[in-house]
């Protein structure tokens, strides 16, 4: 602390080593052209001030923070569930964990914002980041894990196996007498919403049910953008009798806009989901998913970035889980 218990800012550093601001944000940050006295002026005035606790000085004494970062565009329920699982994974392994995550829940997926928020944490505040859904490949100069990775992503991952799970749902669906399956595919540029489609469209072929264009609504997994995909399809004179929605968000939205248009779930249409969130358990009628154990996405993601910090990692650079099919009320044989 500076004088009067005020934290110690840069500025103190400067003014104790003798030396500019600009000159300790330099050293602070790494960069090229202080000359090697001034590097060490600059770092004992650091440990002189009691500034070795904040994870800059920690950085700059060992080139580590044993902090790790989990980037994410929302909070969500898929997201808490991941987090569960990260928590407990570095329990007890001397890391640290800041998540970072935009403020507008729900919001616009603004162009970049994977790189801008990786910019951000990596390096000084943290040794390596756990990367939530990309819609693009990310880089940076520290350790990444990415769980759900963009199509084409060549970074360490974590992934469930979606196209086995979305086919299996709709396999459940055919079972069961459908023909009309309408979906509901997930954001863009991830893997995963690419996948549940293939799976989407793999079982119907296999069955011999032939695709129909008009029953598939482009969503981006966020709930609200599946209410008018899920009107659209509901208010159609040759309505869908069942819907399979790429997660349980947008499966539960649609869920909420059968109720308002008087179908009944299951008796007039079925609806099934993925993610197996916990809200899923809770609907009324609980919703038929897909488990893709989203806390083991996460605990699998945050040993693979320890190793990789740690320089140990000996595992596949891609690990994919499995996924498990969880019938519930939302599904019945059409009406």
């Amino acid at each position: 602390m500076a004088d009067g218990g005020a934290p110690v800012t840069m500025s103190d550093v400067a003014r104790l080593a003798g030396v500019s601001t600009a000159t300790v944000s330099r050293v602070v940050n790494r960069r090229y052209g202080v000359r090697a006295s001034t590097v060490e002026q600059v770092r004992a005035a650091i440990e002189q001030l009691g500034y070795e606790t904040s994870l800059v000085a920690t950085s700059l004494r060992s080139s580590r923070t044993n902090v790790l970062g989990l980037v994410t565009h929302s909070f969500q329920s898929y997201t808490a569930e991941v987090l569960k699982g990260v928590m407990d994974a570095l329990r007890q392994s001397g890391f640290d964990l800041i998540v970072y995550a935009n403020s507008d829940l729900y919001g616009t997926y603004s162009d970049g914002w994977e790189q801008r928020h990786l910019a951000r944490l990596s390096g000084t505040l943290t040794d390596g980041c756990i990367v939530v859904t990309p819609s693009r490949e990310v880089r940076s100069g520290t350790p990444v894990v990415v769980i759900d990775p963009a199509r084409g992503s060549e970074a360490p991952s974590v992934t469930a196996d979606n196209f086995a799970g979305a086919t299996a749902v709709v396999e459940h669906l055919l079972g069961l007498g459908h023909r009309r399956i309408g979906f509901i595919a997930g954001r863009a540029g991830i893997e995963a919403a690419w996948s549940r489609e293939q799976g989407y469209r793999t079982a119907l072929a296999e069955a011999g049910v032939p695709i129909d264009p008009r029953l598939i609504a482009r969503g981006s997994f966020d709930p609200d953008s599946a209410a008018p995909l899920a009107r659209a399809l509901l208010e159609r004179p040759d309505r869908p009798t069942a819907v399979f929605a790429a997660s349980d968000g947008m499966a539960l939205k649609t869920l909420e806009v059968a109720g308002e248009l008087g179908l009944r779930v299951p008796g007039d249409l079925s609806v099934a989901g993925f993610d197996n969130i916990p809200e899923s358990a809770l609907a009324e009628p609980r919703l038929t998913t897909v488990d893709q154990s989203m806390y083991r996405l996460g605990n699998e993601a945050a040993r693979m970035l320890m190793s990789l910090v740690r320089g140990d990692w000996e595992g596949p650079r891609r690990v994919v889980l499995p996924t498990r099919l969880v019938v519930r009320g939302s599904t019945a044989a059409p009406g």
